[in-house]
């Protein structure tokens, strides 16, 4: 099973861009679909992207279609998110996550989890 440890996290201006790192310990790492979920205080996490396990299909959510990007290098057992004209809403605790089940976007549907990283949009 891998572990996730995210960083790039931290505190930008509206419209400016910040990359979201997911390193993955593990050998098995490309084996799974991975994705990004972020909570905003006193909501639930929701998701926001994902990517299948050779980087050939991504998936999004609407709020974030076309000014995030998810990526992913077996290489390095890493994925990443990166995020260009960010919104004040776009702050929140951003998680990635390892899903064995393929590409989807139930949170439910995957495990392990990183610990999180904190982006915070000011206007």
């Amino acid at each position: 099973q891998v572990q996730l440890v995210e960083s790039g996290g931290g505190l930008v201006q509206a419209g400016g861009s910040l990359r979201l790192s997911c390193a993955a310990s593990g050998r098995t790492f490309s084996s799974y679909a991975m994705g990004w979920f972020r909570q905003a205080p006193g909501k639930e996490r929701e998701f926001v992207a994902a990517i299948g396990w050779s980087g050939g299909t991504t998936l999004y959510s609407d709020s974030v279609k076309g000014r995030f990007t998810i990526s992913r290098d077996n290489a390095k057992n890493t994925v990443y998110l990166q995020m260009n004209s960010l919104k004040p809403e776009d702050t929140g605790v951003y998680y990635c996550a390892a899903s064995a089940r393929g590409l989807v976007i139930k949170e439910v549907l995957f495990g392990p989890w990183g610990q999180g990283t904190q982006v915070t949009v000011s206007s």
